[in-house]
């Protein structure tokens, strides 16, 4: 077992070994990550309505190209169930590029949603495409290296060389998942913090969580890279990195609701995002410097005294039927009631309806 759990000897050949659990384990994960992948396949081409996108691009091509070829190049290596070497090493090797590196372009396909700073985010996206070069590259030439080299002197320093960049590629990548993690967890943080509604914090708290999780199962990846348990450490790599795309899948599109209904950045601001009902002596016809408003709606019911105008215009009565249109969306600018005067007088409703108004003003001729 020892000489089948090192990073050196385990990756030039199969499992040598007699027991039946480890078969039945290498078997067992190998099938988990299958699963997961076929059905998030399926998923994503019945979830998503256009197929375009780096998010839609990066799940596909991180569990149909990613998952299974990397868990079938490695069954067939350890198993020996094919004397053409070249083929499980290149299923695994494409497999852990399109993973791996595809995993975290699916993290960074979402973070634009919770994080606005701009330099951060290409630094993120620099950083992946960096490592992509840095630590996939060696690796490869290093994993071809071990298999395909006759030379048993050269074999050896193959081993050797490809023992230390193992570790160094995992440390790599685990660090760049800890940043991009990182990242949406202090960005949720402060989003539970501002935001009080409780139909967008549950999702907030799930984004909070798997972003954990993917910290853990990192963690527990360089244990057993760092205590050499080679075989268990790349079969658990294909079931873990298939367990955090489901999880990514399962949150990260959810976020398109908090973006739409999101309340922490002033550039989406607008009337929707006020409350029914303002004190009409509070509000200005300038909406981006109106007085500050309580983060609780204003019920219906509140008392009619201390009432007030509603956020709503309604337009000149049609001459056919005698009703007035109203319009119930609204443009980035306030919307003028081509019946009234251009200088919105906001407080005309609550003066109407406490008896100090009687009738619409007349048209400007």
């Amino acid at each position: 077992m020892a000489t089948n759990t090192a990073p050196g000897d385990g990756i030039t050949g199969g499992y040598t070994g007699q027991s039946l659990g480890m078969k039945i384990a290498i078997a067992t994960l190998a099938g988990i990550t299958w699963y997961n992948a076929f059905e998030l396949v399926i998923l994503i081409f019945v979830t998503f309505a256009n197929y375009r996108g780096l998010y839609f691009w990066s799940l596909l091509v991180s569990s149909a190209v990613g998952l299974i070829p990397y868990s079938l190049g490695f069954l067939l290596k350890f198993f020996n169930l094919t004397s053409a070497t070249w083929l499980p090493v290149t299923f695994l090797t494409v497999g852990w590029w399109a993973m791996v590196t595809g995993q975290s372009f699916v993290l960074y396909s979402r973070l634009h949603l919770v994080l606005a700073n701009q330099r951060i985010l290409q630094r993120v996206l620099l950083m992946i495409l960096v490592n992509a070069v840095l630590l996939h590259i060696p690796t490869t030439v290093l994993t071809y290296g071990t298999n395909l080299t006759p030379s048993s002197s050269i074999l050896s320093n193959y081993k050797t060389a490809y023992n230390v960049m193992e570790k160094i590629q995992m440390t790599g990548f685990c660090v760049q998942e800890f940043i991009i993690s990182g990242l949406y967890i202090r960005e949720t943080v402060r989003m539970i913090r501002i935001d009080m509604d409780q139909g967008k914090r549950k999702i907030q708290y799930q984004l909070l969580a798997i972003n954990m999780i993917i910290i853990i199962l990192d963690l527990g990846l360089l244990v057993a890279e760092y205590r050499n348990y080679y075989i268990m450490e790349t079969m658990l790599k294909g079931a873990v990195y298939s367990i955090k795309l489901k999880l990514e899948f399962a949150v990260l599109g959810k976020l398109i609701h908090l973006v739409h209904n999101h309340v922490w950045k002033p550039e989406s601001f607008s009337p929707r995002d006020l409350p029914d009902f303002v004190d009409a002596t509070r509000v200005t016809t300038d909406l981006t410097h109106a007085a500050p408003v309580h983060s609780h709606p204003v019920r219906a019911w509140m008392d009619d005294d201390i009432s007030i105008a509603m956020f709503e215009h309604s337009p000149p009565a049609d001459p056919q039927n005698g009703h007035s249109k109203t319009s119930n969306s609204w443009s980035s600018d306030t919307r003028i009631n081509p019946g009234y005067p251009h200088s919105i007088d906001f407080s005309y409703q609550y003066q109407r309806k406490s008896g100090k108004l009687s009738e619409k003003p007349e048209k400007p001729g």
